[in-house]
């Protein structure tokens, strides 16, 4: 089970956003949307990859920064509780 959280932010800090949420490890795919609720980026995170990955997606966010005033960044979550994994077995 996935939970999802948005964060509003200015374009200046998205990078150091992006880059926090990324190494929290539990996050999975970050989408990150305009002041008119326009998909600017979405890109999965996979804790192994990120090591490739890295280097174009913080290229592109510096980028979308220099455009954006304000931008929303929508963060979904792999669910850690014990609950959700029993939940799981059972599906």
């Amino acid at each position: 089970m996935a939970t999802k959280e948005s964060f509003s932010i200015n374009g200046e800090s998205i990078v150091k956003k992006v880059k926090e949420l990324i190494n929290e490890g539990n996050v999975t795919k970050i989408t990150i949307t305009d002041s008119h609720n326009k998909e600017i980026m979405s890109f999965p995170v996979n804790y192994g990859l990120v090591g490739l990955l890295v280097a174009p997606v913080f290229a592109a966010l510096g980028a979308a920064a220099a455009l954006l005033t304000e931008c929303t960044i929508t963060v979904e979550r792999k669910d850690d509780t014990p609950e959700a994994k029993e939940e799981a077995k059972f599906d």
